[in-house]
């Protein structure tokens, strides 16, 4: 079988300003990620917990509209879906002018990101098949590309910029897979004539981006409204996000100095990863472990599914997802890059925590024992994650220098 074509060439010159500006965003909201969650951690375990849990619960919004809400909900549903307009954002770049667009060079990272997912699943389902929370299925199926390339940027910052490449499409794809979960799986109710509404406007909206229509003053309202729709249809309302991200226009005019996509996501992912996200954290991130036995937690088919799933499955599936491509298709890896940096991608894509909170939060919204669990699972397993990848990075950057040295 011909390998004549690289699925990882070296990242060209012209991606590589957009793809350094996206990690130094979502490094530095990786930071400010970990921190939201530590002081949700503490706050939740201290003699404050009271005001904590005043804080997530507190309703705000006209009960006229049905958006008297909750904070955590509309960190949920509303924040989010700026998170996930910038990653929809994210996602018609590379499907336009980035390692996407070009089917055989996606084919490695697609491959690697979909083993992930499903291998993770699968061990997942093992572990609660016949239980309640097999609905939760989906719970270790995503990566935190801003906690990922946050540890990338503390123990790995002289790995080449083909693997941060690699991990930045891994964790595109991964994203796009886990809002078709999120949308198909985790929906409440379903309201045909708000949906209906919801994918007219989402028409509108994309033929005001065909037409080259670039004001603000309409695209705000129209957006703000498509949400709404889609908030109320009872899918979730982050699926309007990143619908719209997809619709935006990437190519730009003669007139223009930057494309209407790329500049919203310049413009808003300062917001998304500096605000947005961290406050989620803040508010979904608290959960109150004291008196918590680690051995009883460990002991729940839950925790032991997002566990195993994330540590165990993520790994093994990406990198046996992107061997089975680079073997049984055109293409190899980079020269650039050995299967030590496939591990360590694999080792980061098992840093699941913003939408796995989500998840959580709308999978066991009205049973608080089996969300405080999932929670539970969610940090305990970053944690080991973390540490997790740190060794593998290490142990790469071991075995590059003594291959190097001989």
């Amino acid at each position: 079988m011909s390998h004549d074509v690289d699925v990882l060439n070296p990242v060209p010159e012209t991606e590589q300003g957009w793809i350094t500006s996206a990690l130094k965003n979502e490094t530095v909201g990786g930071l400010l990620l970990m921190g939201a969650a530590a002081i949700a951690l503490i706050w939740a375990n201290s003699s404050w917990s009271d005001s904590y849990q005043s804080l997530v619960s507190y309703q705000i919004g006209p009960e006229s509209l049905h958006l008297h809400l909750s904070l955590s909900t509309w960190a949920a549903d509303f924040l989010l879906a700026v998170f996930f307009f910038v990653i929809g954002c994210e996602l018609k770049h590379e499907f336009v002018h980035g390692t996407l667009s070009n089917p055989r060079i996606a084919a490695v990272p697609i491959g690697a990101a979909l083993g992930g997912m499903l291998v993770a699943a699968a061990i997942f389902t093992a572990f609660n098949y016949g239980t309640t929370s097999q609905a939760a299925w989906g719970l270790p199926i995503s990566t935190d590309v801003a906690f990922a390339l946050a540890v990338l940027a503390i123990a790995g910052h002289r790995l080449p910029i083909e693997l941060r490449s690699f991990l930045l499409t891994l964790a595109v794809v991964n994203d796009l897979g886990a809002i078709i979960v999120i949308a198909i799986f985790y929906g409440h109710g379903f309201y045909l004539a708000w949906f209906l509404t919801a994918v007219s406007l989402l028409v509108a909206f994309g033929f005001l981006q065909s037409r080259k229509v670039t004001s603000l003053w309409i695209f705000l309202p129209l957006a703000l409204i498509i949400w709404y729709a889609m908030f109320r249809s009872g899918i979730h309302a982050t699926i309007a996000g990143v619908v719209m991200g997809l619709l935006m226009r990437v190519r730009k005019t003669e007139n223009e100095s930057i494309s209407p996509c790329d500049k919203a996501e310049v413009k808003l992912r300062p917001f998304s990863a500096g605000f947005a996200v961290p406050v989620f954290a803040l508010l979904a991130a608290g959960v109150n472990i004291l008196g918590t036995s680690l051995g009883e937690a460990l002991s729940d088919p839950l925790t032991m599914g997002v566990l195993c799933g994330l540590i165990i499955g993520q790994p093994i599936g990406v990198t046996l997802g992107a061997f089975i491509v680079s073997r049984f298709t055109n293409g190899t890896l980079n020269p650039a890059l050995t299967w030590w940096d496939v591990a360590v991608v694999g080792s980061l894509a098992s840093i699941g925590f913003t939408v796995a909170l989500l998840i959580a939060e709308v999978s066991f919204g009205d049973n608080v024992a089996m969300l405080a669990t999932s929670k539970f699972a969610i940090i305990f397993t970053n944690l080991v994650a973390i540490s997790v990848s740190v060794l593998v990075i290490s142990l790469r950057s071991m075995a590059i220098g003594r291959y190097k040295t001989e």
